[in-house]
């Protein structure tokens, strides 16, 4: 079962009481917050027919064709109501960078941004098309005003079946960098393979991809020893799993975290018991975001640093009662549309980077 996961107060905040003349004559320290997430967004298909991916297997497709184009519209808003509010308790707005996946194509993410519950954060688009069996992508919203794109492209995971030396096709990682503030920063949008057949069975094809992860990481190190890198998705794997722990070396302390290394929030998330979905009664941490050294305090570098990770759980994205009572209430199930919103929840973390306000002084 889920637990309710309390947010602790972003203490950062705390500002000292002075009188006039103080404040005419001392500085207090104030910090920009900007919400870094990511959104598996549950087989998020529009209403069309597209005969170039397997776009019958989605479940808008499998319903009556009259009723299509309502639940594409329900769901969408579905998927707004949830974006704007990540976050925003502390950042005051909708997240400033989101990875998503399970998205159909570019045209649903042009529906999204421009719905009318997201319109004004003007959200820009990185998306490629990747050549998935069910024809799902992932791809990067980034508010324009606060992040400027300097390169995007989509990196191919290649896997083969063991057995039959088949390929399996599946998701791209979905690479980008650009300035935050004038911040340089790298995303790596992931959406891993999954377990079907088994966890067991499939575990090398997320240790590849998690592989895959890494290089591009040592690549961009190789150029910049302290480049700032946050890498986010659906892993299908737990903090703990093979590919995450080992293949990544991802560290659940902060101490433990040196250059060109990365820290993992979630393994300690993970061991307190929280979960982003649930399958079969057990609780997972697939939904993940690492970040490399230069992101945390002990680096001593300039611009946005890491503050604080969480999980977007709210009691109206919950189910109260029945056999799925905690789990996340979906959008699909036995092959109708619920009014819900994911079968995951969103995770985010918190940047801050430190301003100087005006003093009385100078603003006279």
């Amino acid at each position: 079962m889920f637990k309710k996961l309390f947010l602790g107060a972003l203490c950062i905040f705390a500002f000292a009481k002075a009188n006039s003349l103080q404040a005419q004559t001392t500085q207090a320290k104030q910090y920009k917050v900007k919400t870094v997430a990511f959104y598996n967004l549950e087989n998020l298909f529009d209403a069309e027919d597209d005969t170039s991916i397997n776009d019958e297997a989605s479940p808008i497709m499998e319903m009556a064709e009259g009723r299509r184009a309502e639940v594409y519209k329900k769901k969408l808003t579905s998927m707004a109501r949830v974006i704007r509010k990540i976050g925003a308790d502390k950042a005051q707005t909708a997240p400033t960078i989101l990875g998503v996946c399970e998205i159909e194509n570019r045209r649903v993410l042009e529906d999204l941004v421009n719905h009318p519950l997201l319109k004004e954060f003007d959200y820009g688009i990185v998306h490629f098309d990747s050549p998935d069996r069910r024809g799902i992508d992932t791809a990067m919203l980034y508010k324009k005003a606060d992040f400027t794109v300097t390169n995007a492209e989509s990196k191919e995971l290649l896997i083969f079946d063991k057995s039959s030396g088949r390929r399996i096709y599946t998701r791209d990682q979905t690479v980008v960098t650009g300035k935050l503030d004038g911040d340089e920063i790298t995303f790596i949008v992931n959406h891993w393979p999954s377990r079907r057949g088994g966890e067991q069975k499939s575990r090398p094809n997320r240790v590849a991809a998690a592989a895959l992860n890494k290089k591009i990481m040592d690549s961009i190190h190789s150029i910049n020893s302290m480049a700032k890198i946050i890498t986010m998705g659906d892993l299908n794997d737990d903090p703990t799993n093979e590919s995450v722990k080992v293949t990544l070396n991802a560290q659940k302390d902060r101490e433990d975290v040196k250059p060109q290394m990365i820290y993992n929030p979630y393994i300690q998330m993970l061991k307190d018991g929280y979960n982003t979905l649930a399958y079969r009664d057990a609780g997972n941490v697939f939904d993940q975001i690492m970040f490399t050294y230069p992101l945390l305090s002990e680096a001593k570098q300039d611009g946005y640093m890491y503050y604080q990770a969480n999980i977007f759980n709210p009691s109206f994205m919950t189910n109260k009662t029945g056999r799925y009572k905690g789990y996340p209430k979906r959008s699909f199930s036995d092959g109708d549309f619920t009014g819900g919103y994911s079968d995951h929840f969103p995770v985010y973390i918190y940047l801050v980077k430190e301003i100087e306000a005006k003093t009385a002084s100078q603003k006279g």
